[in-house]
């Protein structure tokens, strides 16, 4: 997308003097001077920066102002090795509020409203971050926190929540529970923000029917602030993301070339105003593109498409590529199939087995035409064929966090 005169003149703050207050930069930017970037072209030709590289930074090496400037530090999970710690300073925190604020507003959420936030706290950037944005906002938070499923509705009920903030697998777990116990009508909710993990459009549908609300996905990373840097509005026709706190670029993830608006491929940001850690060219691994034009709600700020999933997402069965995204695909347009399902892959006497799973209010013959056409379908969209395998609703597990979808145990 086209750098604006004030973006740039924005990234140029953010780069002044970068390198003297930030260990990080001056190594990654050894031997270029950025006071030399005056266009869009001559940001393309800084380096990206990886996870792999602020890992390296552990800990405190990606901090850009002194020690007594930082007032809080978040960190990624660690699950996949070293976490990553980012510093940040009360104008980045202050600066959050205003962006996860905006994502509210942009849900149609007021001040009367009661926001039950069910993401977890700590070093995670999630529970917090839905915090800091209803505080901001003036709306009452309600900092539950995951898990304790009979204190959350209880509380829900108690406290006529009136929005919910959560996973899309802690909102299906709930949505169940209230269908189950049948309270939805001692219920006040009619909105939900749905963030932290991508989900098909099968699960959102079966979230806002059962629950009897509007949903809104949220976007966000901790390397950039968190959850709230973007969301989606009334028409659901992607994600607006702030940019005049972010820059977007999507590019090539095989070549680094920079993609023109409306192709797919690898999103990459960078921070405008972030003081504690800031991010120049920084590879999220998200698979989407910019949707061009402007939206019909009529907010000026850009979009990205729902995420297909991740570039180390991708598994590859019998020479075949594929991601979740597909696989939802597949789910969503199978009559019959709920939005619940797992792929196993195997490998037996030295031969792939690809197993999907999937929930299914059907059974006896109506069960196997269902298996039959998820099979041909996915055959027909991905290129090989799996063994369906339709088993009850309510069967395959469900999480309070993220819900893990793929297992590989071949390797």
């Amino acid at each position: 997308m086209e750098m604006t005169p004030q973006q740039l003149e924005m990234l140029q703050g953010e780069l002044r003097g970068l390198k003297d207050r930030s260990a990080f930069y001056a190594k990654k930017f050894e031997g270029i001077d950025v006071a030399d970037v005056a266009s869009q072209a001559d940001f393309e030709k800084l380096p990206f920066s990886e996870k792999d590289d602020l890992r390296a930074a552990y800990p405190l090496g990606l901090q850009a102002v002194p020690d007594d400037e930082v007032v809080r530090i978040h960190s990624s999970s660690g699950t996949t090795g070293t976490p990553v710690i980012i510093p940040y300073t009360q104008k980045d925190v202050d600066d959050w509020a205003i962006q996860f604020a905006r994502c509210y507003e942009m849900a149609g959420i007021t001040r009367l409203d009661r926001i039950q936030i069910t993401p977890g706290y700590g070093l995670w950037t999630a529970g917090i971050g839905f915090q800091l944005g209803a505080e901001r906002l003036g709306a009452m938070a309600i900092p539950m926190g995951p898990g304790n499923t009979d204190k959350q509705l209880k509380m829900m009920e108690d406290l006529g929540s009136t929005v919910l903030g959560a996973t899309s697998s802690y909102a299906l777990l709930l949505a169940e529970e209230i269908q189950q116990r049948g309270i939805r009508d001692r219920l006040k909710l009619r909105k939900g923000v749905i963030g932290s993990e991508r989900w098909g459009e099968k699960m959102r549908l079966r979230i806002q029917s059962e629950l009897g609300i509007q949903i809104y996905d949220i976007y966000g990373l901790t390397e950039v602030y968190g959850p709230g840097i973007g969301i989606s509005c009334d028409e659901h026709a992607g994600m607006h993301v702030w940019s005049d706190y972010v820059y977007m670029e999507i590019i090539d993830p095989e070549t680094g070339e920079v993609l023109p608006d409306g192709e797919q491929g690898e999103l990459v940001l960078t921070t405008l105003q972030k003081q504690g850690a800031p991010l120049i060219r920084y590879r999220t691994h998200d698979l989407t593109r910019i949707i061009p034009g402007q939206c019909a709600c009529g907010c000026p700020h850009p979009r990205i498409d729902t995420l297909v999933g991740r570039t180390d997402d991708m598994f590859k069965v019998k020479g075949c590529n594929m991601f979740p995204a597909q696989v939802e695909e597949v789910i969503k347009i199978t009559d019959g199939a709920s939005s619940e399902y797992q792929v196993m892959i195997e490998n037996i006497s030295g031969k792939d087995v690809l197993t999907v799973l999937f929930e299914t209010p059907l059974e006896g013959e109506e069960k196997a035409r269902c298996e039959l056409e998820l099979a041909t379908i996915f055959k027909a969209k991905l290129g090989c064929t799996p063994d369906a395998k339709g088993v009850p609703m309510g069967e395959l597990p469900r999480s309070e966090k993220k819900t893990k979808r793929i297992f590989d145990s071949r390797y």
